[in-house]
């Protein structure tokens, strides 16, 4: 069976796009989780959850179609979705209430009851792929003023899986091409993103707590808990 299925996929270079796609996807997720467990990567936590959330109410609408064999790749983007927004959430970047997000949260809750209401699948489409972009414009903006907040290496192997994506389509059919074309767009504004911010040189400021010890009599500087561990360092 292993041995028919890889004959199928050399002869069908379509097939053989949308697994490298796949496998690519799913890869991806693993230097980002990696990273952001040992804290050098820190995920910014509004869009992780945007896209948890969107990824699991797709997810349950598969399992409700009564979906096969491709239920397989959506559990596991899905999985990795969620472990890296709950990884976020000690680990991650950005407050969820802060200003810009305070705009970009309730538009997406929006954007999901429409999504949800609706029974237009070009209209639910449009919906979801607004959502996502919304969700992905907070981490492009992070990208940029703290680009080592970032694992380029993810993007980079998202950004292949993309295009193989889009090549799997086959033809020019843009109801079909619409999503790997919003992902290639959003992987490429991304990776740019970490690019331009490496390239200028951003440095973002980060805050720092002061303390005295009583029994030393000496000042410390600490960086705050959301960033890597460092040694205490004396103040001059």
């Amino acid at each position: 069976m292993l041995f028919a299925f890889v004959n199928r996929l050399f002869a069908d270079p379509l097939l053989l796009f949308g697994v490298i796609s796949g496998v690519l996807s799913v890869y991806a997720f693993v230097p980002y989780i990696a990273d952001t467990i040992a804290r050098r990567t820190r995920p910014e936590r509004a869009s992780w959850l945007i896209w948890s959330v969107l990824g699991s109410i797709a997810l349950a609408s598969q399992i409700a179609e009564g979906a096969g064999a491709s239920l397989w790749f959506a559990v596991v983007q899905v999985s990795g979705t969620v472990i890296v927004f709950l990884l976020s959430i000690k680990r991650g970047h950005g407050a969820y209430m802060c200003k810009r997000n305070r705009i970009i949260l309730p538009f997406a809750a929006a954007g999901l009851v429409l999504w949800y209401l609706t029974d237009t699948p070009i209209i639910a489409l449009t919906v979801s792929i607004s959502i996502s972009l919304l969700a992905g414009s907070v981490t492009i903006w992070k990208a940029f003023r703290d680009p080592d907040s970032e694992t380029l290496i993810t993007w980079l192997v998202a950004l292949a899986a993309s295009w193989f994506a889009v090549l799997s389509v086959g033809s020019l059919n843009w109801w079909m091409l619409a999503y790997p074309l919003y992902l290639l767009v959003l992987y490429t504004g991304i990776v740019a993103a970490i690019a331009i911010g490496r390239a200028t040189g951003q440095t973002p400021y980060r805050e720092t707590f002061v303390w005295r010890s009583r029994r030393a009599q000496q000042t410390y500087v600490m960086p705050p808990p959301a960033y890597p561990p460092a040694p205490l360092v004396k103040a001059a």
